[in-house]
């Protein structure tokens, strides 16, 4: 795969310490647009984050000034080209769609995005791949890619393993974090992954949460379960800080 980077656009805001910027990038001769930002305190831990099914929006940028708060620099990756950012189901459902149809693709613009992350930011000592919904379906791929990450990390995110594929290539923890009332992923799901986690010896770690639907943490929705989100939050946290004490 090869992969031509170009910065098109880079702003700085030193608020807090943070240092953010749109980024513009290419993957095959696609152009795409991520968020970067690096945190005062220069953790060498980078997040590569990947949006929900409606593309990189605000609310992917807001969980990553929070993580960028705690001194984390952090990718948001953009998976369908810059200035697509669906706003109908039907269009979520063709954009995701096609990608769960070609995992190859899939896996090319997510291997684009990190190599732009590490341009960025150097070499990282150490990643972790972070998705919400379809996001969280989309790390787990790169997770199973073989990626070079440190862990893994799915929230409410899509569970199921493609045919032909397994997790025996996974490096790094994987943690993964569902609701118990989500309709869209099921319990039976949540308990097949953990199972195929189980028989890779993949060091991990799952939890679901009480009365907590699908996207269950994207604030401001219908969906949205406090509780559910501020454990699930507080795992990430200590998750990303264990990881990056070792």
């Amino acid at each position: 795969m090869g992969v031509t980077r170009m910065l098109v656009l880079f702003w700085a805001l030193w608020a807090g310490g943070l240092q953010a910027g749109s980024v513009r990038y290419q993957v095959e001769g696609q152009t795409f647009e991520g968020y970067h930002l690096a945190g005062a305190s220069q953790q060498s831990t980078l997040v590569l984050l990947v949006h929900d099914w409606d593309g990189l929006t605000g609310y992917e940028m807001k969980r990553a000034d929070m993580l960028a708060a705690l001194g984390y620099r952090v990718f948001a990756a953009d998976l369908f080209g810059v200035g697509v950012r669906p706003t109908t189901v039907e269009d979520k459902k063709r954009l995701t769609g096609a990608l769960y149809l070609d995992r190859a693709s899939m896996r090319a613009l997510l291997a684009g995005a990190l190599a732009e992350a590490t341009r960025l930011g150097g070499k990282p000592e150490k990643v972790v791949a972070l998705g919400y919904c379809f996001g969280g379906a989309a790390v787990l791929e790169l997770a199973r890619s073989g990626a070079d990450l440190h862990g893994t990390v799915s929230v409410h995110g899509g569970l199921e393993t493609p045919p032909g594929q397994n997790y025996q290539q996974v490096r790094g923890r994987v943690l993964i974090q569902h609701g118990s009332a989500d309709e869209a992923v099921s319990l039976g799901q949540f308990a097949a992954l953990i199972g195929e986690l189980e028989r890779a010896g993949i060091s991990h770690e799952a939890t679901s949460y009480s009365g907590a639907p699908h996207a269950f943490s994207v604030f401001g929705s219908d969906r949205y379960h406090a509780e559910a989100d501020a454990l699930a939050w507080q795992r990430l946290v200590g998750f990303l800080a264990e990881i990056s004490a070792k």
